[in-house]
């Protein structure tokens, strides 16, 4: 019997292959232009650190992630033509047999970059505050 952390953690793992899917079908010549524009949506948002509501907010800041993503995964899917939807299948379990450790680089950049994004707000921020102090 499966301890409720396993269960989490193989939802996690279904929602995340779901999402390399999605782009995969995204790419895909037979998928409709409204169907890419939500697929990059629902993707970019899924891979994204910022949420509509912040996950350092109890029990709401997951309700997002829970729920948003499989459902926009779910419309997403509804919107992509079966032979997209199947070629981007296999391929994705082809890829997922051979995962790298490329997804935690690319991860590391993007944290990377949204820290120095908030760090040069900060940095504005101080500099705004001096100046209206002077004057």
């Amino acid at each position: 019997m499966k301890s409720w952390f396993q269960k989490f953690r193989d939802k996690a793992r279904k929602i995340r292959g779901q999402t390399y899917t999605l782009y995969l079908a995204y790419r895909h010549p037979a998928t409709p232009w409204y169907a890419k524009v939500f697929a990059a949506l629902v993707v970019a948002y899924a891979f994204s650190p910022i949420d509509l509501i912040p996950d350092f907010i109890p029990v709401l800041g997951y309700l997002d992630d829970i729920l948003l993503v499989p459902l926009g995964i779910t419309l997403a899917m509804k919107m992509i033509p079966e032979e997209a939807l199947v070629s981007a299948q296999e391929q994705t379990a082809k890829e997922l047999e051979n995962l790298s450790p490329r997804g935690n680089y690319i991860a590391a950049i993007i944290v990377m970059i949204w820290l120095i994004l908030l760090a040069m707000i900060v940095i504005y921020m101080i500099r705004f505050v001096q100046t209206v102090r002077i004057n």
